[in-house]
């Protein structure tokens, strides 16, 4: 080879960007000490615990891309942390969100607008090669400190230039290097890791984090010195690339061992297909090789004859291959390449699915983890599968096209999203839910395949999902699925059982309560109105003491369907009384859209009630929450009537005013008046936390249930009534 080769060294404590805008948005959320900020207002600030405070810039946003109605932030940020969105609402000058808290790790991300006008965050100086609007911020925790900045100086990264003949143009290649490197002396081992499709050299740093990871195995002693080289793979010929170009370099740049005993070879994806095809052409260039959720790696296996079998076992000391869970595009090509080998005798390690990523860079990161430090060791590698991984033993096969209802369960948490065949001609579907974490709303891309859309999410967590289609910006029903949600006609739902969920599910056929209509004249909203009653099982009409009665209200813009549509009252309650949980009690959800609640309430919905059911009409024998608005409803009758209701509850809402308020009469009355609140992205979060000192000051009783994480949405409810309803009508109440 007689091309010029360049050698730039960068030390690795001056990589910066990521490190810059990691410690610039810690600062900005009182987390360490201040440091220079990337920009004056970053438009993704990290807050404390994985929280990000999201403000787009408007005029940013027409600066780049022009006027327009939506714009999200999209990134790993979905389920299996495959690609998905995080919606912003216009909020003054900025396009706004809070959502959180997020696993520790690497996010990478962009900002898009109608979804198609793609924009850079110029905020953050993070920058990906390949991907040039991508972004990347770093969240750090104990789960993901190989991915963090060293704590000390480690190796560095260099830039090698080559000429490549197959090419024909000089390129580059990025080289981490060990601190035991030296001009002379011991030569050192080599893996080169190759790229995947669509992406280049950078990317291993730029978004792998291949520099941190390798940088904290090499100072706790878990790899050995070698020097680690990411080439551009995108050539016609990658074999030849790598043999008569790259390696060459390397050879007469660095102080390496030139033995094929001492080089290793691993990539992902299109990398790992380009890994095998160098391994069945030429058996024993490389001691190891690693192959990273490559789909490709199947069509590259071709026909395994015993003779180059032989040569593969004989010459190579390890093949070990990785995939991600079912979401990862390469797992079934994985599946049939395993029995390829299984049939033509190839000896490999198999690391298992991966249950916690896709394809994409988190699953790749903890490959390299996995791979780097068997590599150049006298022990033999342990074949054993990474913790919680799982055996691949048949390919994931959604059902047929059309077949109703939607969506499709796996059993192990992945849920198949298809449309019907209406929205053909649409050039943009997603899927909108409450899978982000907390139970926020996130939307998962849908792929066209023939005239429908699909998308795979999982896994999702046990508990139940509300969702709806986004078709070309416009909210649509899944027509497919029989569920309804009246006060949101376009969402749907379905449940994901397990243990997780199981106050939330359907008890066995007559052992729950029953669920009536109550209609009632109101003579507030001048109407006739209906009112969901729930009656506890075995409930006697007859009995000589009166059941105690509980008012659940709904929120703003729902009605008196909600807390059974989508907030599973039926089944907490139905699941509640057979553990034993809760009094026997009658729970009415009326409707709450009135101009004057508490007369409502007290002149329609329980002397109907009193004159239907077998209730109490003691007032310590009544109970009255609700959520977000009928909180507020809940909180106008505590102090206009205190002592009509012993127990009270609010979910996500605050005390309000203080005017007219009669502290004593309602402590006098009231047995339990206990406040709760999502977290930080619940924008009631502040009225209920800023109540607390107001009730002090007051001298009103109270009990705080502390934070519950989540938005201000239905998971967070549903667990509040899960908490509140077993502490009704109880002695000595806590």
């Amino acid at each position: 080879m007689t091309s010029e080769i360049r050698r730039t060294r960068r030390f690795g404590r001056t990589r910066g960007p990521v490190a810059l805008l990691t410690a610039a948005l810690l600062a900005l959320a009182g987390l360490t000490a201040a440091a220079p900020a990337a920009a004056a207002d970053p438009w993704i600030a990290v807050q404390d615990d994985g929280y990000l405070r999201i403000a787009v810039p408007n005029a940013a946003v027409e600066t780049a891309v022009g006027p327009v109605s939506q714009v999200v932030v999209e990134g790993n940020f979905g389920p299996s942390h495959n690609w998905a969105q995080i919606g912003l609402q216009r909020s003054g000058a900025n396009w706004t969100a809070t959502y959180g808290p997020f696993e520790p790790g690497l996010y990478y991300y962009q900002v898009t607008g109608d979804d198609s006008k793609v924009l850079k965050d110029t905020s953050n100086p993070t920058s990906v090669g390949s991907e040039p609007e991508w972004s990347t911020f770093f969240i750090p925790g104990e789960s993901a400190a190989l991915l963090a900045d060293a704590p000390e100086a480690a190796g560095s990264i260099e830039t090698l230039t080559y000429d490549s003949t197959v090419a024909g143009e000089q390129r580059e290649a990025l080289v981490w290097v060990p601190p035991t490197h030296a001009d002379r002396g011991k030569k050192l081992p080599v893996l080169y890791l190759q790229h995947g499709g669509g992406q280049g050299h950078r990317d291993w740093v730029d978004v792998g984090r291949a520099e941190q990871i390798l940088d904290n195995l090499w100072l706790s002693g878990q790899i050995q010195d070698m020097l680690v080289v990411m080439g551009n793979g995108n050539v016609p010929d990658f074999t030849t690339e790598l043999l008569e170009n790259i390696v060459p370099a390397v050879e007469s740049t660095y102080n390496v061992s030139p033995s094929k005993n001492h080089r290793a070879l691993a990539g992902l994806s299109m990398g790992g297909g380009q890994s095998f095809a160098v391994l069945r052409d030429h058996p024993g260039e490389f001691e190891s090789v690693g192959i990273f959720g490559s789909g490709s790696m199947f069509e590259q296996i071709g026909d395994l004859d015993a003779k180059t079998v032989s040569r593969i076992n004989d010459r190579t000391d390890l093949v070990r291959i990785y995939v991600g869970n079912k979401t990862d595009s390469a797992y079934n090509r994985v599946f049939d390449s395993l029995q390829k080998f299984d049939a033509a005798g190839l000896e490999y390690q198999f690391d298992g699915v991966n249950p916690d990523a896709g394809h994409n860079w988190n699953a790749w990161q903890e490959n390299l983890i996995d791979f780097a430090p068997r590599l150049f060791t006298d022990a033999p590698s342990d074949p054993a599968m990474s913790e919680g991984h799982t055996a691949l033993t048949e390919r994931f096969e959604p059902p047929a096209p059309g077949t109703t209802p939607t969506p499709w369960l796996s059993e192990d948490g992945f849920v198949t999203f298809e449309t019907t065949t209406d929205f053909a001609d649409a050039e943009y579907v997603s899927v909108w839910a409450n899978w982000a974490p907390g139970g926020s709303w996130l939307r998962v891309e849908m792929n066209k395949v023939g005239d429908r859309w699909r998308a795979t999410v999982g896994p999702l967590e046990e508990k139940f999902y509300h969702y709806r289609l986004i078709v070309d910006r416009q909210s649509v029903k899944d027509t497919s699925n029989p569920t309804k949600v009246t006060s949101e006609p376009a969402w749907s739902t379905f449940l994901v059982p397990g243990e997780g969920s199981r106050l939330l599910a359907d008890v066995p056929e007559g052992q729950g309560g029953d669920l009536e209509v109550m209609t009632y004249q109101s003579t507030v909203a001048g109407q006739e109105r209906s009112a969901y009653v729930w009656t506890p099982p075995g409930y006697d009409p007859e009995r000589a003491e009166p059941y105690p009665v509980f008012v659940l209200n709904h929120g703003g813009g729902q009605s008196w369907t909600d807390w059974v549509e989508v907030g599973r009252a039926r089944q907490i309650l139905d699941n509640l009384s057979i553990d034993g949980a809760i009094e026997p009690m009658v729970v009415v959800m009326p409707n709450g859209n009135v101009s004057n609640y508490p007369r409502e309430l007290l002149e329609n919905v329980i002397p109907v009630t009193e004159e239907r059911y077998n209730i109490s009409s003691d007032p310590l024998d009544r109970a009255l929450a609700g959520l977000s608005a009928g909180g507020a409803r809940t909180v106008s009758v505590l102090k206009a009537h205190p002592g009509e209701f012993a127990w009270i509850g609010t979910f996500a809402a605050g005390f309000g005013g203080t005017a007219g308020v009669d502290a004593a009469a309602i402590n006098a009355g009231t047995e339990l008046y206990r406040l709760y609140t999502g977290d930080i992205t619940d924008f009631t979060y502040g009225s209920v936390i800023n109540s607390l000192p107001v009730l002090d000051q007051l001298g009103i009783e109270y009990e705080f249930n502390g934070v519950t994480v989540g938005p201000h949405g239905w998971d967070v409810w549903q667990q509040n009534l899960i908490d509140f309803a077993p502490r009704l009508f109880q002695d000595g109440a806590e």
